[in-house]
């Protein structure tokens, strides 16, 4: 029976009828079970209280029966009254005009302003409206605030002029000879071409809170700034801009020019992102920013190579790799975007006017050597049949036992193509000795293999010693090797014309739907092409097998990652890693440090056609050295590798290049390895494997000692943001707000099609109707913050970023009331003794405690939901919902029995006002020290310049008091209860504890002003079970031993309500 309601009777009959009505046929799927109802008798333990319950019960069920039949006449005059509704209505507009008219007439006469009559209403001094505006700062210098608190939040106002000052004062700065411990965070550094999205966001509001907190707790922190070159996106960037401007492709104005048009580009608006970092106030030491192309970093890019190299962990051969023929280079798995095609699909291809087909499986015919007929094979890209060497076949499948050792002939160039038997790859389950291939998933009679142009075929090639042969060009067209009948076709337009040139032949044998997996440049949307180049590796087998003993090795176990689930995604990977292909055909890079040499004796000049003459070294003049030493006596020429190292490759040496790697430097030794790694969890592999295997290499010992994998952000649908959908979410719009025109403006500016933009505006009309409101960045952080509960994504929702805005204004309004209580000359104490201070005082600081010792833990375990939930319900539901609200009787007038009351309540809130400030700094950097500079400074302490150099708060055990805590928790059930009894009636109102034991009867007595202040109440008396029950009461009983009762008599109004359920029942029926 524990928390059971009771209501009273003497709410007229037929209102109970129609609520009851309503609650039977409109139920809620979250309604509480509806109250139980009695009539308050003049003794508390009645023996005939079931009598009258039962009757009251069938009473009701007799008047709702008559109630039923009413409702129909109701209905009947229901358009009558919505027409007298419609009459009264438009004469009280009437009304309004006439009274609008008259006040106007009235301003006329009495120009006098309404705060100017709001303030000689209340006898004050007129208020002078420029001291609630803060002056102009200028640039780097400590902010000037307003004399007065502005009456609201603005975050456009707060968040002014506070970061250039904490940049200029060198408060992020780190020591290398401090003797503090080290912190040190690396900033996954984000694309030169880049502008901040909100994947950005949660890690600058991730890391810059790790940061701030472990700042305060007092280390040495370091948190590294850098920018990546990103090969590919800036080299395309900057292709673009030039074929815009000048209708110019980097071929035509040659390397060294277009090398120096992307400095250029880079000088002017590289690195906008770290300037737009500032805006969400993240605390890096700018002092160390860094550049993977620079100087510094180049040189350690070089090194690694080198030295890589001479250890036999870097060598160069003939592969497939992913080959882009717009960018005409290969990229990188992790710059491959699959999608799953179900059927025949038309899709849009860069450089081909009409849609390629995909989703389609092809059946042709190859003649048999000897007249001993045809076999036919299957697949999805036709056009590669040009480069078959073979066919395959089961060695164990008898229906093929006749054809071993004999030879197919490609119809088109009369290659003869051996039958091999391969067991690895044919599967004899599947169709008619057939196998599944990787990209169709479907049965084929038998396999064609072109080793140059499928991953699969590849290793088939290599272990029978087969041909490789190339149909293809760099920009995807068909070479000589394809036969003088489709050389220079697209490779795509080559799909067609050789099906037409099998059907010539009668070899055709049909096309079906095929489900298919796809794979397509992130950067160009081109058909990623299997293609055979020569590349430089790394040899992965030893580093990958280091770096998975640093995470899984339970006995010296080097590394950690959080959270746990993604050490097996870690161990998959590494367990089956394969060698990294590091070079790239791009121009914008780290060039290869390798040369090659041409003798004067070598028959073939052409560059790397003998993968012997190569020499790696520093530099050109240590290459002329290597090769003269190895190639004594003889005549050569160098000419350095054109290609560029993968960008993964420099950003891999990061942790080490930052801090002067491979110089030893002071920087090197006090900072590394670091301390953690926070980033997304989708380049576990790509970049978190490769930075612990070079730096375990390399360095000497794993880069970082913990790997935190933050959520990817999708909207609030859960859908993955994209242009093309509308929901993309830039940071700086939701920091300063923008309107529906704007966000419309921002994709009218992008390269969408009418098609998409017009589906893109669509999406953003649906999800902001009204744009997007002015959030600043403290909201936005700790939203961001808050979603991390969610480990694998965030469905982020813009609303709530507003509703912690709003809560920026509650904090605001809080400390600003908090203030005028203190007074302008209070002066902080230094301490407070517990055991005199009044008992929400001493509650208050006991939870304080406990928050900070919850947020520290949490903290501690990379649990930032955690420890932002428990700083926010602190202030929230502790400080501000009750603590300021229970001490408002200390100063409500001069009384003097509160006098010692209201100075222990004054250090109380000073204390409570300083520690929450400095307990949320890390989540909200801005609004705090704001706040907190207008606390009042403590007694004997010079008082600290910022508080982000301000120390976190820590325990303080005498503020612990359990007993204190479990009485409030008591109050706090009894203050909830006659709140809910209230039902939102805001006039002050008796109440009566009903107290069955003398323990609780002494704690309620002992805090009747807390109860009375807290519920609202006029008064309360406190009961035993021997008193009569109040009368005209509502009741909630809140545990064995205590019970509340709220005087309700005389509170209702039978029209008033029955108003009320009528409409109730008319939003129901609509």
């Amino acid at each position: 029976m524990l928390g059971f309601q009771v209501g009273v009777l003497q709410k007229p009959p037929f209102l109970l009828n129609l609520a009851s009505q309503i609650r039977r046929a409109y139920r809620s799927p979250f309604a509480k079970a509806p109250l139980r109802l009695f009539s308050a008798t003049n003794s508390m333990a009645n023996s005939a209280k079931k009598t009258e319950v039962d009757g009251a019960k069938k009473n009701e069920n007799e008047q709702l029966e008559d109630s039923g039949k009413k409702l129909s006449i109701e209905d009947l005059e229901k358009k009558k009254k919505k027409e007298e509704k419609a009459r009264e209505k438009e004469l009280k507009k009437q009304k309004a005009l006439e009274k609008a008219a008259k006040l106007q007439a009235q301003k006329a006469a009495n120009p006098q302003k309404k705060s100017e009559r709001k303030n000689v209403k209340r006898g004050e001094e007129e208020e002078n409206p420029e001291e609630f505006i803060d002056p102009g700062t200028p640039f780097g210098e400590k902010k000037r605030m307003s004399r007065q608190m502005a009456k609201q939040y603005s975050p456009g106002a707060v968040e002014k002029s506070w970061y250039s000052w904490w940049e200029k004062s060198g408060f992020f700065v780190a020591d290398a000879r401090s003797s503090k411990p080290p912190f040190v965070i690396v900033l996954p550094p984000p694309n030169v071409t880049g502008a901040l999205h909100i994947g950005h966001a949660l890690t600058a509001a991730v890391e810059d809170t790790i940061i701030r907190w472990r700042r305060m707790s007092g280390f040495n922190t370091l948190w590294v700034p850098g920018v990546d070159h990103a090969g590919i996106a800036t080299q395309v960037v900057v292709e673009k801009k030039i074929m815009r401007e000048r209708q110019l492709t980097r071929h035509d104005i040659g390397r060294e020019k277009f090398v120096s048009e992307v400095w250029n580009w880079k000088d002017k608006y590289g690195g906008t992102i770290l300037q737009q970092l500032r805006c969400l106030g993240a605390s890096l030491d700018w002092s160390r920013e860094c550049f993977t192309m620079d100087e510094k970093r180049s040189k350690a890019v070089t090194e690694a190579f080198v030295r890589l190299y001479k250890e036999g962990l870097i060598y160069r051969d003939l592969r497939l790799v992913n080959w882009d023929c717009v960018l005409r280079t290969a990229i990188s798995d992790i710059e491959v975007d699959y999608i799953e095609i179900k059927e025949r699909t038309p899709l849009k291809v860069p450089g081909y006017e009409r849609p390629v087909d995909f989703g389609v499986l092809t059946s042709f015919a190859y003649p048999l050597e000897g007249e001993l007929g045809e076999i036919v094979v299957a697949t999805t890209r036709v056009e590669t049949m040009l480069g078959d060497t073979a066919i395959a076949i089961h060695p164990d499948d008898p229906r093929y036992s006749h054809l071993h050792g004999k030879f197919a002939v490609h119809p088109f160039n009369g290659r003869k193509l051996p039958i091999v038997c391969d067991a690895i790859l044919v599967d004899p389950k599947f169709g008619t000795g057939a196998v599944k291939d990787r990209e169709t998933h479907s049965p084929f009679i038998t396999l064609q293999i072109t080793p140059a142009h499928d991953p699969n075929d590849f290793e088939v090639g290599k272990r029978h010693n087969l041909e490789f042969v190339n149909i293809f060009t760099d920009d995807g067209k068909i070479n000589s090797n394809g036969g003088s009948e489709f050389a220079g076709m697209l490779r795509f337009t080559a799909r067609e014309a050789v099906t037409e040139a099998l059907q010539k032949k009668g070899l055709y044998r049909g096309a079906k739907n095929n489900e298919m997996r796809l794979g397509l440049c992130s950067r160009t949307n081109d058909v990623v092409e299997p293609l055979i180049k020569p590349q430089w590796y790394v040899s992965c087998s030893t580093l990958g097998r280091q770096a998975l003993d640093a995470v899984m090795d339970e006995e010296n176990r080097k590394m950690e990652i959080i959270p746990k689930q993604y050490s097996a995604d870690w161990r998959r990977w590494l367990e089956s890693i394969r060698d990294w292909c590091i070079s790239r055909q791009l121009w914008w890079g780290h060039r290869v440090p390798a040369w090659y040499v041409t003798l004067e004796d070598d028959e073939l000049k052409e560059l790397g056609v003998y993968n012997d003459h190569w020499v790696v070294a520093r530099n050109g003049e240590e290459a002329q050295e290597e090769a003269a030493q190895k190639y004594k006596g003889k005549k050569f020429h160098l000419s350095q590798d054109p290609d560029v190292l993968d960008t993964w490759f420099s950003s891999g040496l990061f942790p080490l290049s930052v801090f002067g790697w491979p110089e030893n430097t002071e920087d090197l030794k006090a900072f590394y390895p670091t301390s953690v790694l926070e980033t997304g969890h989708d380049i576990l592999f790509f970049w978190v494997a490769r930075m612990v295997m070079l730096g375990m290499k390399l360095g000497g010992d794993v880069p970082f000692r913990k790997v935190y994998l933050h959520p990817m952000i999708r909207d609030a649908h859960g859908r993955k943001m994209s242009k093309s959908l509308g929901n993309v979410i830039d940071p700086l719009e939701v920091i300063n707000g923008v309107s529906l025109e704007g966000l419309h403006k921002r994709l009218e500016e992008g390269n969408l099609d009418p098609k998409e933009l017009s589906v893109a505006k669509e999406g953003q009309v649906k999800d902001f109707p009204n744009g997007i409101a002015e959030c600043g960045a403290d909201a936005l952080r700790f939203a961001l913050i808050a979603y991390t509960a969610q480990s694998d994504r965030i469905n982020l929702d813009i609303l709530r970023v507003v509703g912690y805005r709003q809560w920026c204004n509650k904090l605001w309004n809080a400390v600003r009331f908090a203030l005028s209580r203190l007074g302008d000359d209070y002066v902080a104490p230094t301490d407070v003794n517990t055991d005199v201070l009044p008992f929400s005082c001493q509650w208050i600081l006991s939870v304080l405690n406990k928050a900070i010792s919850k947020t520290i833990l949490s903290l501690e375990s990379y649990d930032f939901s955690d420890a932002a939930s428990t700083v926010y319900s602190w202030w929230q539901y502790q400080l501000c919902d009750v603590f300021i609200e229970a001490i408002k009787p200390f100063f409500a007038g001069n009384d003097p029995k509160f006098e010692s009351a209201r100075s222990l309540a004054r250090d109380t809130l000073w204390l409570c006002l300083d520690n929450g400030l400095r307990l949320l700094h890390p989540f909200m950097p801005y609004v705090t020290e704001e706040l907190w500079q207008r606390l009042p400074s403590s007694k004997d302490s010079t008082r600290i310049e910022s508080i982000m150099i301000c120390e976190y708060p820590s325990i303080v055990e005498r503020w612990t008091n359990e007993r204190v805590e479990y009485e409030m928790d008591l109050l706090d059930s009894a203050v909830k209860s006659l709140r809910s009894l209230a039902n939102e009636r805001r006039e002050r109102r008796p109440a009566f504890a009903l107290c069955r034991s003398d323990a609780v009867s002494e704690i309620i007595g002992n805090h009747q002003l807390e109860i009375i202040t807290l519920a609202n109440l006029s008064s309360l008396k406190v009961i035993n079970e021997n008193d009569a029950a109040p009368v005209g009461c509502a009741v909630s009983v809140i545990n064995e031993n205590l019970s509340v009762y709220l005087e309700l008599q005389g509170a209702l109004s039978p029209e008033a309500e029955l108003e009320k359920i009528r409409k109730k029942m008319d939003d129901i029926r609509k």
